[in-house]
């Protein structure tokens, strides 16, 4: 019987894998929730009380298609690296505006994956949702630093 050794290299293509599938999901997922209700995506951004009514709507209309758009990179494997830099300034700016709003004490949803109006959706709770985007954050920085390139059309 002969025992099969599992390389190193091996195991951080296993991980880089799945950082760069599972956030070409992520992203996808949350972008494709913000397609078609533009009036809920912008009640969402407004709860936030960082941008004005009128921003908040111009962004309701960007926000999903980027994120779609950033997922599909990922997926496709076109410029992982820079792709990967986006989505990563894009989760620190999702983590700034959440953690802003849990130190105001504003009751909101976080409108990432799911945009509800119901004025009794339930308030996210801000430390899983903070750890959750540190988790994707770690994701992100591991495909900037070891992008898996099989599969990828232009890595």
């Amino acid at each position: 019987m002969t025992k099969t050794k599992i390389s190193a290299p091996l195991v951080l293509d296993i991980i880089s894998a799945f950082a760069r599938f599972y956030m070409a999901y992520v992203w996808i997922k949350a972008g494709a929730s913000k397609l078609s209700d533009q009036l809920a995506v912008s009640q969402s951004i407004k709860a936030y009380e960082i941008f004005t009514p009128e921003w908040s709507h111009y962004l309701s209309y960007l926000i999903g298609p980027l994120e779609v758009c950033g997922g599909l990179l990922l997926l496709l494997g076109l410029f992982l690296r820079q792709s990967a830099w986006v989505g990563q300034i894009v989760l620190v700016l999702f983590m700034i505006g959440i953690a802003q709003a849990w130190a105001r004490g504003l009751g909101i949803d976080c409108g990432c994956f799911s945009v509800s109006p119901d004025e009794d959706a339930q308030v996210m709770n801000y430390m899983m949702t903070l750890l959750r985007d540190v988790f994707y954050s770690v994701l992100m920085v591991w495909t900037i630093k070891r992008p898996f390139t099989k599969f990828a059309l232009h890595p």
